[in-house]
């Protein structure tokens, strides 16, 4: 599948959500936060919880999800969480350990053996690449929230103006 056509089917799918346009921006930046975080085994699970939490959408939640964090931006995440993790903690890692856990959780057969994984890197690494994910989510999350807010407001606006017209 060609990556315009698969862009212009996520549109689609965003689109198509309906609901109150905060709720879905909401929901929507919440995923793009959790995509950016190397927490990659338990996207889902986060977004569910957070989204439902704040009572946001939670489909927002989990298709922003998969744009920002796909084959495609799995080690361009993790590399500036790295690196921004090493800037900001007193601990240092390197790219070779990351990359091989990277390597192994995509190709793991089951959560259970991913969070082993996961618990397997240590504390410190696990610190170094939360707090680096987090920074690097957090532009990223505040510049979706409004864009998307933008987006759903111009949707249900479409969709009053259809509505009056039929």
């Amino acid at each position: 599948m060609q990556i315009g056509r698969l862009g212009k089917y996520y549109f689609r799918r965003l689109q198509r959500l309906k609901g109150d346009p905060i709720a879905l921006a909401g929901g929507f930046a919440i995923g793009v936060f959790i995509g950016f975080t190397p927490t990659m085994p338990l996207h889902t699970v986060a977004i569910i919880i957070a989204t439902l939490a704040t009572r946001t959408s939670t489909i927002a939640g989990i298709l922003s999800s998969w744009v920002v964090c796909n084959p495609l931006t799995y080690f361009p995440i993790y590399y500036f969480s790295l690196v921004i993790g090493n800037a900001v903690t007193p601990y240092h890692l390197n790219w070779v350990k990351i990359k091989t856990t990277l390597d192994l959780l995509l190709t793991s057969e089951s959560i259970s053996q991913s969070m082993k994984l996961v618990m397997g890197l240590g504390c410190e690494t696990i610190v170094v690449m939360l707090v680096g994910g987090i920074i690097l989510a957090l532009p990223f999350t505040i510049m979706s929230f409004y864009l998307s807010l933008k987006f759903f407001i111009a949707v249900k606006q479409k969709r009053a103006q259809k509505q009056i017209l039929n």
